[in-house]
């Protein structure tokens, strides 16, 4: 190698160490920049993050409204502060990125798909926070407002989506929303549910079929106890037995069920309940039998009248008394009837102003039902079912008093009481 050669290969290997210095520069000042810009945003979002936790959150408590308060409760100010970070990060990208155009471009739309997502939960946060506002309005508390969320929600995350796909793709948001609406049959069949949910809770709510609260019984999906929840795809319903059952938002319009909302709001709970007496255990009341139920106070001054009435009939008629049957006679089952009657009427836990008899119904194998048919002042369960034991304890001891016998199918114990006079008699 000649010293001309020697001096060429040295001034191309300064020239190319010069390079590679000044690319390494470039990187590095890249690496820097990146640094700082992590350094900043981390505590931009701590001190956007204090102001949305502690500072707003101690001005809101010092307001007389509540608005603010679940304004704070549903993070709408920490979503804000997020949204300010990644605001501040997608205007530094160029000064960070400023010697590598083509990467500040992928940068760029990462942070734009992000500020889309977090500003679609900042519009999430408000709308639950105007739900649980108006739910302290008695006006709202118990209509589906979940539902409303629920449409409004889908519509802003098909256009967030829509919007997210122009971004990336930087194709017009007109082309997305022109092949939406070819691919709408298509939409139609995924969301099918949702649409029958939608219409169906629009349904509910104008025609007051179910509110919040509501007690309900639709015995084909196994549900019987109250709605805690209305929302775009389902009704949920916690039982008795502290069970949930989810049903379907579009069949309370297309099934049948049981509302027991007017038992509540009126002024009782039904009793409707019926006890057996046996037909042969019914008499006509003998003197005796007469004197003996004069001495029950809350129907003496009946029988007493009753008796006087009965006894001028048969006498104005000259009725022949030596049979019974002949003439007008009180029965026991009578007696009892008004018996139950005025101690319904004197009952503290009965609602006097609704409607209250006791009614005989027609003959049946097991026996004469006689339903009792009034209403409890108490509409709680657990007190109304005390109410009713109560009632029904007091009137079956009190069923031999007037010598009537409840009907009810022999027992193991009453077939072997009837056995045992022929075991004996064979042992013998």
């Amino acid at each position: 190698m000649n010293e001309t050669e020697m001096a060429k290969y040295f001034y191309e290997l300064l020239k190319s160490s010069d390079y590679f210095g000044e690319t390494a520069s470039i990187y590095l000042n890249a690496l820097l920049n990146a640094v700082v810009l992590l350094i900043l945003s981390y505590v931009a979002f701590k001190i956007f993050r204090y102001i949305a936790i502690r500072i707003v959150k101690s001005l809101a408590n010092k307001t007389k409204t509540t608005f603010d308060d679940y304004l704070v409760k549903n993070k709408v100010f920490v979503y804000l502060a997020n949204f300010a970070v990644l605001f501040c990060i997608l205007e530094l990208i160029p000064l960070v990125l400023i010697d590598f155009p083509e990467s500040e471009i992928y940068f760029e739309k990462l942070i734009e798909v992000l500020i889309i997502f977090v500003s679609i939960w900042i519009l999430r946060s408000i709308f639950m926070t105007f739900k649980d506002y108006l739910r302290t309005f008695d006006t709202f508390k118990d209509k589906p407002i979940e539902s409303y969320i629920q449409v409004f929600m889908i519509v802003i995350w098909i256009v967030g989506i829509i919007i997210v796909f122009s971004a990336i793709t930087g194709q017009p948001l007109f082309k997305f929303l022109t092949a939406l609406g070819a691919f709408s049959a298509v939409l139609l069949l995924i969301f099918k549910d949702t649409i029958l949910g939608f219409v169906a809770s629009i349904q509910v709510t104008v025609n007051d079929t179910v509110r919040l609260g509501d007690w309900i019984t639709m015995e084909k999906y196994g549900a019987d106890g109250d709605v805690y929840e209305i929302n775009l795809a389902s009704v949920k319903v916690r039982n008795f037995d502290n069970t949930i059952t989810t049903i379907p938002t579009y069949y309370l319009i297309s099934d049948s069920f049981k509302n027991w909302r007017g038992m509540s709001i009126s002024g009782g709970r039904r009793i409707k309940r019926s006890i057996l007496i046996k037909a042969n255990s019914i008499k006509f009341l003998s003197e005796s039998d007469i004197e003996e139920l004069k001495k029950v106070k809350l129907i003496s001054t009946y029988i007493q009248n009753k008796q006087q009435e009965v006894n001028e009939y048969n006498l104005k008629h000259d009725v022949d008394k030596s049979v019974q049957i002949n003439g007008r006679n009180q029965t026991n089952f009578g007696a009892f009837r008004v018996y139950i009657d005025h101690y319904l009427e004197q009952h503290p836990d009965i609602n006097k102003d609704m409607m209250m008899m006791t009614r005989q119904l027609a003959p049946t194998a097991e026996g004469i039902p006689l339903e009792l048919y009034a209403f409890s002042k108490d509409k709680v369960w657990a007190n109304y079912e005390r109410v009713m034991a109560g009632i029904f304890d007091h009137l079956l001891a009190a069923i031999p008093y007037f010598e009537l016998e409840c009907f009810e199918y022999p027992s193991g114990r009453d077939l072997k009481s009837l056995s045992a006079p022929f075991e004996s008699q064979k042992d013998s």
